[in-house]
């Protein structure tokens, strides 16, 4: 009985957010507050006399609604393809691709849910190392088993629970329509009112007696009207999400037998294949990066919605982030695809645990390194330290070696690896959520209660390291849009030398009590500052050489 009063109360209950304005991250930087990114005055006073171009950021995401009324006149626009012929104008091998592209369709539709990396390498593995004995194994070969072993651990418990959960609330579903069609018999056509349903004798028949307590726990609430069939419809309502959260768990995310390639029609074993996809770069759910696209490029001051960082903008969005774990093929052609079209920022708000193929996506990373194209990743949302846990993609790469001996490792200069910042001060400055390290993560920026936009000119509070990387990619397109001759690394080196410090301890997270200070937790051991950094990138001398006559942005 307990569980169900708690779930009664969580679904009839007003949940109040924590009171957070709309824009707070924008605000100016207080360490005796929330600490906002100080971008308010950035376009009223310190950038108000001077030029600017306009920056392509991709959004590799799962979709952007580019249609949306506070982004749509930020959408980028492909001006060498002609929409909806049906060929390739431009030659780059995406037909009709006209705001971007997506490497999670095919020819008959689109992935939705997909399967996590833990499942695709368990499933992949099975044969070989279910029955294996690790004495007889190579060295290599023991890394993988290994890997196997952890995967299977992760993938059986994971699925066990979900499974266990959902039959939990299945159970509890029942409980609840079986309780309130049991009472709604035994008052006969009458109201549910007070002196109604203390006529009712409940001691004979268990559900007459919990569908009793439900609407006298009702109408001890004062709730204005109670009616028993609107009751059921809530009920069912704020069960649904929870049950296909896992439901999804189950049927996909955790099962070794799905496949979802056969709707993409790729060859998935051609790691290096390009050309597959279709331009239906909004999908079946692009509430994520539709809500990542506007924290970075709303339009600003139209008094429609919410506005974004950076004004001078276009969002490419790249489609390669189903529900569920992203691909490593996918995640390198969106990289190369937003590079060869001509992104100078890419946002990157996804991540998992292990990798399928980390070379082809840390090949593509160096194609934006060359290219001079600046990847902002969110550090993920599991409470961990990243310095000892793994969360792929990230910007260390083996090095070449020479004959027997392993290259050193290496970082990217072009990647910038960005934790969650909470709205709350002092010990609660970190986001609870939020994986941090001294040496794998970077910066940090407001990601809780972050409003912006989703489908269907909708507009939410969301929260995450997700939406913290593209507070950082929109303050990385300020730089680059008003300083255009400082490259990729330079604006990376910015960035994290303006960042508003911290100096006290905070709650490490993952944890309830262990207190770290917070400039421990990332390796600038700040926030992102963006009128700090336009004011360090007027003083630095852009190393990019811009043409004599640039054409249009």
């Amino acid at each position: 009985m307990k569980i169900l009063y708690c779930f009664l109360t969580l679904i009839f209950t007003t949940l109040l957010l924590n009171g957070q304005s709309i824009g707070w991250h924008l605000e100016e930087s207080d360490p005796a507050s929330s600490v906002g990114i100080s971008a308010k005055a950035l376009y009223t006073d310190i950038l108000k006399d001077r030029a600017s171009s306009t920056v392509v950021v991709a959004v590799i995401d799962s979709g952007v609604d580019v249609e949306h009324e506070d982004l749509r006149e930020n959408v980028w626009v492909n001006a060498d393809e002609i929409p909806g012929n049906n060929i390739d104008d431009d030659g780059n091998g995406y037909i009709d691709d006209i705001h971007g592209w997506n490497f999670i369709g095919g020819p008959n539709g689109n992935v939705h849910h997909d399967t996590y990396e833990a499942t695709r390498i368990y499933g992949a593995w099975k044969y070989k190392y279910e029955n294996a004995n690790p004495t007889q194994l190579s060295k290599k070969e023991k890394v993988k088993y290994d890997i196997y072993l952890k995967c299977k651990e992760e993938v059986e418990q994971k699925l066990n629970n979900a499974k266990s959960s959902l039959e939990s609330i299945e159970n509890t579903e029942a409980v609840y329509m079986n309780s309130l069609d049991a009472i709604k018999e035994a008052l006969d056509g009458k109201e549910p009112t007070l002196e109604n349903l203390k006529k009712i004798d409940d001691n004979e028949d268990r559900f007459v007696g919990i569908g009793k307590t439900i609407l006298l726990d009702m109408i001890a609430r004062s709730e204005p009207e109670i009616n028993i069939d609107t009751i059921k419809h809530y009920i069912k309502e704020g069960i649904a999400s929870d049950k296909e959260y896992y439901s999804n768990k189950v049927n996909y995310a955790y099962n070794v037998d799905f496949d979802s390639r056969k709707m993409v029609n790729d060859n998935y074993k051609d790691q290096e294949e390009r050309y597959y996809g279709n331009n239906d770069v909004e999908g079946p759910d692009a509430s994520h990066g539709t809500h990542v696209a506007g924290i970075i490029a709303a339009v600003r001051n139209n008094d429609i919605g919410m506005d974004g960082v950076a004004n001078n903008v276009r969002i490419m969005s790249v489609r390669a982030v189903p529900d569920g774990d992203e691909r490593d093929k996918d995640v390198a052609n969106a990289i190369k695809y937003a590079v060869d079209n001509g992104a100078q920022i890419i946002n990157m708000s996804f991540g998992k645990g292990f990798s399928w193929n980390e070379s082809v996506v840390e090949d593509a990373i160096k194609y934006a390194e060359k290219n001079d194209v600046l990847l902002v990743h969110a550090a993920g949302n599991d409470g961990k330290n990243n310095d000892t846990s793994d969360n792929f993609p990230n910007d260390e790469y083996q090095g070449k070696g020479f004959l027997f001996f392993k290259g050193k490792e290496k970082t990217y200069n072009n990647w910038l690896e960005v934790g969650a910042l909470s709205y709350m001060n002092d010990a609660e400055f970190a986001a609870p959520f939020s994986n941090y390290g001294q040496e794998d993560v970077d910066i940090f920026a407001p990601g809780m209660e972050i409003y912006s936009t989703v489908p269907d000119n909708g507009y939410e509070a969301y929260q995450g390291t997700s939406m913290a990387a593209p507070v950082v990619a929109g303050v990385a397109a300020v730089l680059r849009s008003y300083f255009p001759s400082l490259t990729a690394e330079q604006v990376k080196d910015i960035l994290m030398q303006s960042v508003t410090p911290i100096n006290s301890e905070v709650i490490v997270p993952g944890t309830s009590d262990e207190m770290l200070p917070f400039s421990s937790l990332s390796v600038s051991g700040g926030v992102v500052n963006a009128e700090k950094a336009v004011e360090l990138a007027k003083s630095t001398e852009g190393k990019k050489k811009l043409p004599k006559n640039p054409g249009k942005a």
